[in-house]
């Protein structure tokens, strides 16, 4: 019996698996988006107490960037899945529930991405923060902005432009380790394609076409990057 080729099984017929595929790399987008954002918020939070916090406070967050830095994204995955089931199962034990409660593969590795990408992206805001020159600080400062307004007008924008190849840069990394969370059995990409593959046994098909479902999102992201980095610049003069 003839096996079916490339496009027959990527097709959006009957015993096509293109639509399963392309759920799969919406699934991919969708945890990666969710780390990203998670990640933005424990990295501004760790830059901002590496920059202005006190002893104590740089103290926690260089912490939490080397332990994070050194640590198996696979594993911080692992410890947010089981552990955070762990911690369900106790909670619902406390309020009279039975049984065990998984906390969701979902859930569980996009946290772990987010907790694991907020050590990048506090290096890459703390770097952005001291490319700003302080003479422009200054004459916010000077022309009566409080704190806020200071921040939301000057600070903000300014360490923005400068973080935004950066950030790329750390978006690119959480799009490649939301691959890592089909081991919770989440249906993202990776995980349709091995799906695919042991149910058609051509592994090659399979895995070619989710290698390009990745290479199409991560050029779409660099265009969009590098879109946004234009526009952030406009108007600003070369050295």
């Amino acid at each position: 019996m003839q096996q079916p080729g490339f496009f027959e099984l990527m097709s959006f017929g009957p015993g096509g698996w293109g639509q399963l595929m392309l759920m799969g790399a919406a699934t991919t987008l969708a945890l990666a988006v969710c780390g990203f954002a998670i990640g933005a918020v424990f990295g501004s939070l760790a830059a901002f107490a590496k920059i202005s916090g006190g002893r104590i406070a740089r103290i926690v967050a260089d912490v939490y960037t080397t332990v994070l830095r050194g640590i198996p994204d696979l594993l911080v995955i692992y410890l947010f899945y089981f552990g955070g089931s762990s911690v369900l199962t106790a909670v619902g034990h406390l309020f009279g529930r039975d049984g065990f409660i998984g906390l969701p593969g979902f859930a569980a590795g996009a946290m772990a991405i987010g907790v694991v990408s907020g050590a990048q992206h506090a290096e890459v805001f703390r770097g952005a923060y001291r490319a700003v020159h302080p003479g422009e600080i200054e004459a916010a400062v000077a022309a009566g902005m409080h704190r806020m307004l200071r921040f939301r007008r000057i600070v903000a924008p300014l360490v923005l432009r400068h973080a935004l190849p950066g950030l790329g840069n750390v978006w690119q990394i959480v799009l490649k380790e939301s691959a890592l969370v089909s081991v919770t059995g989440v249906a993202e990409l990776l995980r349709q394609a091995q799906v695919g593959a042991g149910s058609e046994r051509q592994p090659f098909t399979f895995y070619f076409a989710a290698a390009v479902l990745y290479l199409v999102i991560t050029s779409v992201s660099s265009l969009t990057f590098r879109s946004a980095e234009s526009r952030a610049n406009r108007g600003v003069r070369r050295a």
